[in-house]
């Protein structure tokens, strides 16, 4: 979906371009092939580059602050990961009418992971586990939410009240609006986090997973990365896991009841938010929303 527009404001990006990019900026790269990588990313286009590396290009103004923010922590924060993330090769300027910085990364081989390319499912929920408590873990030193972590990810859920009201109502006639408020109420009643900040990734979804010869292998786009509440970074166990599943990953992730359920409401905000606006222009995106929605329902309906 590289080639796809999904925002208003949305830069004019193509295979073209980053060919222009490289020649001017890093030329030793520029003879190598580029090719799309079809996503369903919604802040970057996503380009291969020979072999080894990729182009990552924000689409948006909102997105380009992620590019600073990736060179400067993922090699920080690579070495106590037990999984590959992303690490940045070099950073582009603005240039060839293109208005902002860019990235060049090393690939990472992998797959979306699916029904048909995961071949134990408990296993993935325990490797997914095992990353983001190793996140979690991560000193934060002095790090504060501001700056380059700003972030609305891993803020108190009743601060995204307002949007997530607003998305029920656009979500009328694609969803049960009653059964989706009485569910988003009792999120709102869950404590919030009295604990100190932790490092979160802040997207773990789907699209940010890579899967090889079966098994978890790579967590990429950390765009969202923040400190915050652990809470967001559970939303994988509602948009990409089962109810069997979700209890394997809630076992090995150790944490309360409390954190466990501002996760659910996390799951539920961020589906509701992303189904009316994604619904036309990105279905992947918009059929993981409406799945995770559909999981915290049935959680909710059980009184999980």
């Amino acid at each position: 979906m590289t080639g796809a527009k999904m925002h208003a404001d949305e830069a004019d990006i193509d295979t073209a371009l980053v060919g222009r990019l490289l020649k001017t900026q890093f030329p030793a790269w520029s003879t190598l092939p580029i090719r799309p990588v079809r996503s369903a990313g919604t802040d970057n286009a996503i380009y291969r580059l020979g072999a080894d590396m990729a182009v990552r290009m924000p689409r948006i103004p909102g997105a380009v602050a992620q590019v600073a923010k990736e060179q400067r922590w993922l090699p920080a924060l690579a070495p106590s990961l037990p999984l590959p993330i992303p690490l940045p090769l070099a950073m582009g300027e603005p240039g060839a009418g293109y208005p902002w910085e860019w990235s060049v990364y090393r690939w990472l081989p992998g797959d979306t992971p699916t029904p048909d390319n995961v071949d134990d499912r408990h296993r993935l929920a325990t490797d997914l586990a095992r990353f983001i408590s190793a996140l979690h873990g991560i000193d934060t030193g002095s790090q504060e939410r501001a700056g380059l972590l700003a972030s609305y990810r891993g803020e108190p859920l009743s601060l995204r009240d307002d949007a997530t009201r607003t998305a029920i109502a656009e979500c009328v006639g694609m969803l049960d609006a009653d059964r989706v408020t009485d569910a988003w109420d009792v999120a709102l009643d869950v404590p919030v986090w009295v604990g100190p900040p932790v490092w979160v990734h802040g997207d773990i979804q789907p699209g940010n997973l890579l899967v090889e010869r079966g098994r978890l292998s790579a967590v990429i786009d950390f765009g969202g990365l923040t400190i915050g509440d652990p809470a967001v970074d559970l939303i994988v166990a509602w948009n990409l896991l089962s109810a069997e599943t979700r209890e394997t990953f809630r076992h090995h992730m150790g944490v309360d009841d409390a954190t466990w359920a501002r996760g659910r409401g996390w799951a539920l905000s961020i589906g509701l938010v992303a189904l009316p606006y994604y619904v036309e222009t990105n279905p992947v995106l918009a059929a993981v929303s409406r799945y995770q929605i559909g999981e915290v329902l049935a959680d909710h309906a059980r009184g999980d």
